[in-house]
């Protein structure tokens, strides 16, 4: 096999491995949602000391929920901006297809959780007040609460808890040109790179402390395009030799990072601001750990198997329909019981994922990307109008005829007309859960 062609398919696998990424963090997401319906009858006696010793110790990676969607969006700002970078889309044809993608699936999550909420009244009484169950998730829908939620502008939801940090995914597509400019004028220097990268940290860090929300978030998205410039160069640097203790130690760090504000807790009780310094580190675990997947084989290895691959597949639409399904048993069975939300909430989440990516995330896919298509060929038609227009008036004029380029992404070659987003390696999803400040307080 020739070396360029083995290479090609080294870069294609690790990239796969950043969908088992995706899934492995969709599925902490149900989980976190699970604990924050127990959360409440985990007060006082056994329970309570249980559950301290499991949220402050490593263990609390397996429903680190917040912090995981951190992970999508080092994911978003690498996956999202590598179709740009290589000059494989027209930035109007990318627009177009990154919005379709992006609401189609969330107007078909809202219509579910309506459908449910219609179907399956939610009484307030049958859950506990004052808790995420009863404050983040609706028991009666309005049409202005449905279309001010399908918009993606509010900064919380209660139909579909979790579209809030959609809405930082759109924001971030909005200023995409801008991050990817940042990132084009430092890629020849590792140093400039890196200290960027400590900057984009560092604004999380005040972020936290000062309570905005777009400091906390936008510079996440900012390392996953950092990487995507050097994204060739990291894989090959990674595959000159296998470094299994060095990837070891960074994935271990990485993730001890993305949970240091909970492991932390016994030593920053009454110290609000270390304990949100501490969180500010979850961003550079999150970029860790996406490091790690595309950089260690082992990871690679793992990631690429069956089970993350496939839950990598509908992990988005995983993410849009879980909490309606977990919600609505909780008020059916009443959140007392939510040790019965859980099992029958989460295996009945993957299954209506599924179908959920089968009859609406798919044909979405296929929608981008004859949108994106249609957009291209307009803009096409537009230049060649535009190039008979400008040559006809150089021949008019009795000059040479005009030559008119179309100018490629930020001062690129002019890219190709191809689907803007690739298949399975764009972070369509970022799951969180709830609106910040609400869901910093219910989380204790």
């Amino acid at each position: 096999m020739p070396e360029g062609t083995r290479s090609t398919e080294k870069r294609g696998a690790r990239l796969r491995s950043l969908d088992g990424v995706r899934g492995i963090a969709a599925i902490v997401v149900v989980i976190y949602h699970v604990s924050l319906i127990a959360k409440p009858f985990a007060a006082g006696g056994t329970a309570e000391v249980v559950w301290d010793g499991v949220t402050e110790s490593p263990l609390k990676l397996l429903f680190a929920g917040t912090e995981a969607v951190l992970v999508f969006f080092v994911l978003s700002g690498l996956v999202v901006a590598l179709p740009l970078l290589r000059h494989s889309v027209s930035w109007p044809a990318f627009f177009a297809s990154r919005l379709v993608r992006l609401y189609v699936p969330v107007w078909g999550a809202l219509l579910f959780a309506v459908a449910l909420i219609a179907v399956f009244p939610r009484h307030p009484s049958a859950v506990t007040s004052d808790e995420w169950i009863s404050d983040a998730n609706a028991s009666s829908v309005t049409i202005a609460s449905f279309f001010r939620e399908a918009s993606l502008t509010p900064a919380s939801y209660d139909i579909v808890n979790t579209l809030w940090s959609l809405r930082w995914e759109l924001i971030f597509t909005a200023l995409l040109p801008v991050l990817i400019g940042i990132a084009l004028l430092l890629r020849r220097s590792t140093v400039a790179l890196v200290v960027t990268g400590a900057a984009a940290v560092i604004a999380t860090m005040l972020g936290r402390v000062l309570s905005i929300d777009a400091l906390v978030y936008l510079p996440v998205f900012l390392l996953g395009t950092l990487v995507a410039v050097r994204l060739e160069e990291i894989i090959e640097w990674a595959h000159r030799r296998t470094r299994p203790v060095l990837w070891t130690v960074v994935g271990s760090s990485s993730a001890l990072l993305l949970v240091a504000s909970w492991i932390g807790r016994p030593l920053t009780q009454g110290d609000d601001l270390l304990s949100e310094v501490l969180w500010g580190l979850a961003g550079l675990g999150a970029l860790g750990i996406v490091l790690v997947s595309i950089c260690s084989p082992g990871v690679e290895r793992a990631l690429s198997t069956r089970i993350p691959q496939w839950a990598g597949k509908i992990s988005f639409s995983l993410y849009l329909v879980h909490v309606p399904v977990l919600a609505t048993i909780a008020f059916l069975v009443g959140d007392r019981l939510w040790w019965v939300v859980g099992l029958v909430g989460v295996p009945l989440s993957l299954a209506i994922a599924a179908g959920f990516f089968a009859l609406v995330e798919r044909p979405s896919h296929r929608l981008a990307r004859a949108t994106g298509g249609g957009v291209t060929r307009l803009v096409e038609r537009f230049r060649g109008r535009r190039g008979v227009s400008e040559r006809a008036v150089g021949l008019t004029t009795g000059g040479a005829p005009a030559a008119w380029s179309a100018p490629g992404p930020l001062g690129g070659h002019e890219p190709t007309p191809a689907s803007p987003l690739p298949d399975r390696t764009d972070a369509q999803t970022a799951p969180r859960s709830g609106a910040s400040d609400r869901v910093r307080r219910r989380e204790g």
